[in-house]
């Protein structure tokens, strides 16, 4: 079964990117951006913009009857997930396929809550440098979607019609057999940089070269590694050196999502981040102090709005 029609909730860096790009390779009856009638209101009087191109979405309400998407794609923040799981019940069907493009390593088990782990595929949205300023998004990078299975060395139906959609699309990927480290791999990434770009006020530049920030982040990074260990993925150095080679492709005058949270004063995902390394050190034993004074630091910032 080839997949025909995608539907994405969340208008976010990623859901325009995703979106604007799927939009001039597919009918637009068939892509459909999912958001309540007052988000499309406002999407149409300001029109959405991609690298200076606007947007020509098919939006729809939760509540509108449509046939179930082949493939959904999750791309709101943390914060939004529980709400958006509710409002996509009308695009999940027997044959439906979910990704989500969400930070952090607990969302695919959101979702599966509600819908079946049967229907989610794991997956990690990594090498993009998009800046989102209002309604405008801006990019030089536009990375790649990284999915598979969460039992290692499988690669499943599901997970072949995803490649086979994307492929199709020409929208870079990569089936990947071991997500669980994947993911963390990810995460421990976004500890570090997304946290040290907010606390410095910076961007990806201020971490690309050596420097103090640079050496919190990476100082960050090997907390995760630690805590790694205690749950089953066992991050080395190797994956370290990995990430950071990802990191250094990104433009340097580009910013997190963290970061720009902060600076448009805005509730930021740090609970995501250090927050989740805080309470797995907590869990194990295991000391994370760099990740304590970020956290701290990250939540007096925001209590200055």
């Amino acid at each position: 079964m080839n997949i025909k029609t995608v539907s994405i909730i969340g208008l976010g860096a990623l859901g325009i990117l995703f979106g604007h790009h799927l939009s001039k390779k597919m009918p637009k009856v068939d892509l459909r951006i999912i958001a309540n009638q007052d988000r499309i209101k406002r999407y149409e009087k300001d029109k959405i913009l991609c690298n200076g191109e606007r947007c020509q979405f098919n939006y729809v309400t939760p509540d509108a009857v449509c046939e179930p998407a082949d493939l959904l794609i999750f791309t709101v923040k943390f914060d939004g997930l529980e709400d958006a799981v509710q409002a996509v019940k009308n695009h999940v069907g027997e044959h439906t396929i979910i990704l989500s493009a969400l930070n952090g390593i607990t969302s695919e088990a959101v979702i599966g809550q509600t819908y079946g782990m049967d229907k989610v595929l794991y997956c990690v949205a990594q090498g993009m440098d998009a800046v989102k300023i209002g309604n405008e998004l801006t990019y030089t990078n536009r990375g790649m979607l990284c999915f598979g299975d969460w039992e290692p060395g499988i690669v499943s139906e599901k997970v072949k019609r995803v490649a086979d959609f994307f492929e199709k699309m020409e929208f870079p990927y990569e089936v990947d057999t071991k997500m669980t480290k994947r993911q963390w791999g990810k995460f421990m990434l976004n500890v570090g940089v997304n946290q040290t770009v907010a606390v410095f006020n910076s961007n990806y530049g201020e971490i690309q070269r050596e420097g103090q920030a640079r050496e919190i982040m990476i100082a960050a990074m090997r907390e995760v590694m630690a805590l790694s260990e205690y749950e089953g993925t066992y991050l080395t150095e190797s994956d370290l050196e990995y990430w950071l080679g990802v990191l250094g492709r990104l433009d340097p005058e580009g910013k997190p999502s963290l970061a720009q949270d902060i600076e448009a004063r805005r509730h930021s995902e740090v609970e995501l981040f250090s927050g989740t390394v805080l309470e797995l050190g907590l869990k194990h034993g295991i000391p994370t102090p760099v990740n304590k004074k970020l956290y701290d630091k990250i939540k007096i910032m925001e209590s200055q709005y």
